[in-house]
């Protein structure tokens, strides 16, 4: 593909070490029909490619999970162009295999998230497939560039589903990436209970984590290439042992906590080696990057008569959409009584 601009989003401890390698770089302050995005977006350059580097939960993290602006997000990265979007976030591990520092290039995604906005389209029925989350083309070139920088990889030997991605690299003692991994997205912003954890775990979740979702369903209506690397920080609370059969004398009620601000550091710094490689690797596979099948997600997505769609919304939405549909009618047309309403013409698909 000519064009190419990845927005880069970081989660818990990866969206200021992003924003620090922006210095000096074009800053965009933007709005959109959905409110300001999480923080202002730092467009550079790596490797000679445009990055937009966006902060999830703003300066200072201040916003918990149920009060990120993902539409807003989202929305302010396809209107700077963004093609594909790669992704980072902190997760307990549901699995001994998923050790923390590890990383996860995740394949599936179970949404138990309840308080927020999933989609662009309110005033008309679009619906678009999910059966594969995660766009299989980026993913496949995050999985290389682990393998061609050296870092050790394994699979879980618990897919939850078939997969046409290549083998994982040789284990190095760098730090592990795994090749797939099914993340249970929860509401927060506190964690699980021990039921909860185990449940998860019953259910096939590898991976627990507050953010995915609806993040990826959002970037899917964009029409943007989406994959997630997910750094694992702990094993949730599925492996401690209930209080009334602890043996210490005074349990350690924040065990969970410094367990992952122990091990946060370490995997974002394992996530910005591969995050960097990644990048470099998107620039020479151009080509395989535009057959993301997310490029076309809306293309027989749009179920509702376009002509009845409001102008307004057709307007508001274009940089999501815009493609799908006509231009307006000529204002020198006579008036039928329908202009006011924004009537638009059926066209080819472009």
């Amino acid at each position: 593909m000519s064009e190419l601009r990845i927005g880069l989003i970081g989660g818990s401890g990866l969206g200021e070490a992003l924003a620090a390698q922006g210095d000096g770089a074009r800053r965009h302050a933007l709005d959109n029909p959905f409110g300001p995005p999480s923080d202002v977006i730092v467009e550079t350059t790596w490797d000679g490619v445009t990055i937009f580097l966006l902060s999830r939960h703003g300066p200072g993290h201040l916003l918990n999970p149920s009060r990120v602006p993902y539409r807003a997000n989202i929305y302010a990265l396809k209107t700077l162009g963004c093609t594909h979007v790669l992704a980072t976030g902190a997760v307990g591990s549901l699995r001994e295999e998923y050790k923390p520092t590890d990383l996860v290039i995740v394949d599936q995604i179970i949404d138990r998230t309840l308080k927020r906005d999933g989609t662009f389209f309110e005033k008309a029925a679009v619906h678009v497939e999910f059966a594969e989350p995660f766009d299989p083309v980026l993913r496949r070139i995050v999985l290389d560039a682990a393998r061609e920088s050296g870092v050790g990889g394994r699979g879980s030997g618990e897919s939850s589903a078939p997969s046409s991605d290549p083998p994982p690299p040789t284990p190095d003692p760098q730090f592990t990436v795994h090749d797939r991994g099914c993340y249970v997205a929860m509401e927060g912003p506190a964690f699980s209970t021990r039921a909860e954890s185990l449940m998860h775990r019953l259910w096939g979740g590898d991976l627990i984590g507050m953010t995915a979702m609806p993040e990826a369903k959002l970037a899917r209506e964009a029409e943007m290439g989406y994959a997630l690397i997910a750094l694992v920080t702990d094993y949730d609370c599925w492996r401690q042992k209930p209080a009334t059969e602890q043996t210490e004398s005074k349990p350690d009620s924040f065990l969970l906590l410094k367990e992952i601000l122990g091990n946060l550091k370490t995997a974002s710094d394992n996530a910005m080696t591969l995050v960097r490689r990644t990048v470099a690797m998107m620039n020479q596979r151009r080509d395989e990057l535009a057959t993301s099948p997310a490029l076309r997600a809306l293309e027989l997505g749009i179920w509702s008569d376009r002509t009845r769609i409001p102008a307004d919304e057709v307007d508001r939405l274009r940089p999501l959409w815009g493609k799908y549909f006509a231009t307006p009618e000529p204002a020198h047309e006579p008036d039928d009584g329908l202009r006011g309403a924004g009537r638009y013409r059926h066209g080819d698909v472009s």
